[in-house]
This record gives structure tokens, C-alpha cells and sequence, in this order.
């Protein structure tokens, strides 16, 4: 593969650690193992307000969800115990990976990112990581008519970044936004953090590797 005209990275999870967010759920009398299921949760009802033709905010979709976990576990106040949690979640910082392969992939390509969350939060992120200026564009799905993996938040960034879609190269580690930008005309590279299988029904990736720094060597191996 050669290298890209732009490498458009995901947010939640490809850059951010999460891994911080079981501390933040324990502090307010949730399990840690329902982190994953609650963040799923939140993008299954984003998907849906998708597929039903609208969006949503995906701080307001995060925040409903973590109260009705909250009131279900008993909690005397949960509205302030979702605001703690998500207060948690908007300082996070980047896999430790992250720093080294963004300034290596910057030295390459052009870099932006899209995301289902606020542009804020990945401003916020990559500045705590001291890599915000290798960014050229932070794009958020609020901007765009929907949610990824609909096809028009991919065409929403192309056009917001004044690219042709062949020329962009989508990097996660969901394999449904690896699916829904393959679907829309990008290229694509899966990052598998956890050593998973990939789904056989979803678009393949034209890319796999086992975090980002492993991704920057293979495109410089390209270039």
C-alpha cells in the first residue's frame, strides 16, 4: 500500500485509553466490567438514531445511559455520579503508543481525525499528549447528518477536508468503522489492540496491525 494523502483516525479507543474509566465507574458503585457494555450501549443507540435517518449528541446519549445504569444500581444522585464519570472520560489520555507513531505518520502524511464524540474531547486529548499540532483538521459527526459508520459522515469528512475518499485512510480498532469507510471509498487499517478476530461479514481492512507504532513502520516500509 502506498502511503496515503491523508490518514483520518478514529477517537474513542484507537487514541484514547479508556482503560481508566473502570476506577472512575468503581468510585461511583459500578463494576468495572460494565464499562464495555455501557460504551456499546452508547453507540448501538447512536447507530440507530442513524439508521432511523436522524443523530444524536453523543455526550447526551453517554450521560442518559450511565444515569440509568446508575438509578438501576441504586444511586443517590445520579445525574452527579454520570457528570463525575464523564468529567473522567474528557481527561483521558492516549495509548502510550500513540505520541511516537503520530509524529512518525505526520512526517509522512497529512493527519486528521473523526469522530462520533465532541471535537473538544480529541482536542483536548492530543493536546495533553503534545501532538495536537500534527493534526491539520479535528472533525466531529456533529457537524455531519450522522453517526459513523453511515456513509455520510465519510463524505462529510472528505468534503470537509477537501479530499477525494480514495485518497484517505481510515484507522480504528472497531471493525464497524473499518467496514462503514471501506463501504464509502476509503482505505483502511485496522488496529487490534486485543489480539481479536475480525468479523468475516464486515468489509476487511486493507491494513492490520497491533497498534500504531507497527502501523507507521508498515506505511514507511510502503513510502
Amino acid at each position: 500500500m502506498m502511503v496515503p494523502e491523508l490518514i483520518l483516525f478514529d477517537v474513542n479507543e484507537t487514541l484514547s485509553d479508556m482503560s481508566p474509566m473502570g476506577a472512575a465507574f468503581a468510585a461511583e458503585g459500578l463494576a468495572p466490567h460494565q464499562v464495555p457494555t455501557w460504551f456499546a450501549a452508547v453507540l448501538r443507540d447512536g447507530f440507530a438514531a442513524a439508521a432511523a435517518g436522524g443523530t444524536a449528541v453523543f455526550a447526551e446519549v453517554a450521560r442518559e445511559g450511565l444515569e440509568r445504569l446508575l438509578d438501576a444500581g441504586g444511586a443517590a444522585d445520579a445525574s452527579a455520579s454520570a457528570r463525575r464519570i464523564l468529567a473522567v472520560m474528557q481527561r483521558l489520555d492516549v495509548h502510550a503508543d500513540v505520541p511516537h507513531a503520530v509524529e512518525a505518520l505526520a512526517s509522512m502524511t497529512q493527519l486528521a481525525t473523526l469522530s462520533n464524540g465532541a471535537a473538544s474531547v480529541a482536542e483536548g486529548l492530543l493536546r495533553r499528549a503534545g501532538v495536537r499540532d500534527r493534526f491539520a483538521a479535528l472533525l466531529s459527526v456533529d457537524d455531519a447528518p450522522a453517526w459513523k459508520p453511515s456513509p455520510t459522515a465519510y463524505a462529510y469528512a472528505a468534503d470537509a477536508l477537501a479530499r477525494d475518499p480514495r485518497e484517505m485512510l481510515l484507522v480504528a480498532v472497531h471493525p464497524w468503522d473499518i467496514h462503514g469507510a471501506a463501504r464509502a471509498g476509503l482505505r483502511t487499517a485496522w488496529i487490534n489492540r486485543d489480539h481479536a478476530t475480525y468479523p468475516g461479514y464486515f468489509e476487511p481492512p486493507e491494513l492490520q496491525a497491533s497498534d500504531l507504532e507497527s502501523l507507521a513502520g508498515q506505511l514507511a516500509a510502503e513510502g
